[in-house]
């Protein structure tokens, strides 16, 4: 069989006019930080792109400072029609830099162009749109009549979307009336200093948003600071355990999305077809750096072999390679650090007997790559079925009854999502009623609207982002007892977070 060859067609970064270093954004200016600095690389070539400013306790204390003032003095005071403006104006500047924003995304991060053009940058602006709608209705937001903004957010996000990750934090919080500290990942600050000159032309008042870059101990001073009244925090299962004891026992209020591990279970009456581009959109879309990835396929047993036989026919046209090229469907590993994860949980499933197969591809020499994996032979107690890869790795085992299907798919600490696909609209909503995940994708994968909650439970986490339920992760009900916390500083420990 021979397939079409393509010629590359990067993207030009002719777009991007980055700065050569990085300060923090305080108060709504770029102000040099006092914890050092680092270096943001390109994770296809390993080369850098920008040095980074580290934020300091001392700098979170003045951000944090920053947003208590512009909450009291100005955001808080503002009408929700008003707020709503601010947001609309940030959606707008999104799409007219969107071109810029996904070249410095893939950049920075290692995803296809084609997602950050396609998925990512219309998403953010779909969020800022949705939520400047909300900005002047929150009496209708279920919370009953005049419901309150908590008043300081201090959000951190992750290096698998940033720039979408830091809408779907800031944009409710914002139309909500509270104001941000918000921290993006070490390895993927660039769009969020990018978004902070988007705020500057917005002309946003100083201080509703402060980004402060730096690795785990930035973000652990945000989660303690004691005027920070809601935190929001999108990352590992084992980072959000150690935030929950951080904050148990005070008054602010926590929202975590962890970790997953999603059941994809195809049916013998699917629409096979359809349910290979969905397989795949589930697993090497991001490179399967995706939260709620669709990493576990169970397949009907009467089906199995033609499922796995026309997915390995499906990888073998996936091109994988630079990120900035149009025709690039699997990127770059974001760092060295998730490279190894993946490589040493894959050797482990092999160990365990598990049988491996990837498409024949040549890797580039820089960066890091890993190509597009699929496991079969896979046991419900194989590690690369229980614990989160993270990575473009598909471990695929097989089910006879929807009551197999079913005990399966809950085989895991985890609840965040699950995929299933069936020609019988009665079977997907039964077998959808006994699976314990907080998003359930119905003969698709991977879809996400603003208008839609996401988010899980169990070891997935707690709390709802985007739709009416993640505007209400901002809001506290009129009468409640949501009090702002002593704005002055404290010593902070630098303990590690990732």
């Amino acid at each position: 069989m021979s397939f079409l060859e393509y010629a590359p067609a990067p993207e030009s970064t002719s777009v991007l006019h980055l700065r050569s270093e990085y300060g923090l954004f305080i108060d709504g200016e770029f102000t040099e930080g006092t914890g050092g600095s680092f270096q943001t690389i390109s994770p296809s070539t390993e080369q850098p792109i920008a040095t980074i400013s580290a934020a300091s306790d001392a700098d979170v204390d003045r951000a944090v400072v920053a947003a208590r003032r512009a909450y009291d003095r100005v955001w808080s005071n503002l009408s929700g029609a008003d707020r709503g403006k601010y947001l609309f104006r940030i959606a707008r500047l999104v799409q007219e830099r969107a071109r810029e924003l996904a070249v410095a995304e893939s950049l920075d991060n290692g995803k296809p162009i084609k997602e950050s053009r396609d998925v990512d940058v219309p998403l953010v602006a779909a969020w800022f749109f949705y939520y400047a709608g909300w900005a002047d209705k929150l009496d209708y937001a279920g919370l009953g009549a005049n419901p309150r903004a908590l008043g300081v957010a201090g959000q951190v996000i992750p290096w698998n979307f940033p720039l979408l990750m830091l809408a779907w934090k800031v944009a409710p919080a914002l139309a909500a009336g509270n104001t941000v500290v918000i921290k993006p990942a070490e390895t993927t600050p660039l769009t969020a200093l990018i978004f902070a000159e988007i705020l500057q032309q917005a002309e946003l008042p100083a201080g509703v948003v402060n980004i402060v870059t730096g690795a785990g101990a930035t973000g652990a001073a945000i989660v303690r600071h004691p005027d920070v009244n809601k935190v929001a925090f999108t990352g590992s299962t084992a980072v959000g355990r150690e935030i929950a004891k951080t904050i148990a026992g005070s008054d602010k209020r926590l929202t975590l999305e962890l970790g997953g591990k999603a059941a994809n279970i195809v049916f013998d009456d699917a629409p096979i077809d359809q349910a290979i581009e969905g397989i795949v959109n589930g697993i090497f879309f991001n490179q399967g750096h995706v939260c709620c990835a669709g990493s576990r396929l169970l397949v009907q047993e009467s089906i199995h072999d033609e499922v796995v036989d026309r997915l390995k026919q499906r990888l073998q046209t996936l091109r994988v390679g630079d990120p900035l090229d149009k025709n690039t469907d699997v990127g770059a590993i974001n760092s060295a650090e998730q490279l190894a994860r993946i490589r040493e949980l894959s050797d482990i499933g092999e160990l365990e007997g598990a049988e491996r197969w990837s498409p024949a591809c040549e890797l580039p020499e820089n960066g890091f790559w890993f190509a597009p994996t699929i496991f079969t032979n896979v046991s419900t107690s194989h590690r690369i079925a229980r614990e989160e890869i993270f990575g473009p790795v598909l471990s695929v085992m097989s089910f006879r009854t929807p009551a197999e299907a079913i005990a399966k798919a809950n085989n895991t600490p985890y609840g965040l999502s699950a995929g299933i696909w069936s020609d019988k609209g009665s079977r997907i909503l039964a077998v959808a009623d006994k699976l314990r995940a907080g998003v359930i994708w119905a003969n698709t994968f991977n879809r996400f609207d603003p208008a839609s909650p996401f988010g899980g439970y169990q070891e997935s986490g707690y709390g709802r982002e985007g739709g009416r339920h993640g505007l209400g992760a901002y809001l506290a009900p009129a009468g409640s007892s949501v009090t702002a916390a002593s704005a002055s500083p404290t010593s902070t420990t630098k303990e590690e977070q990732r």
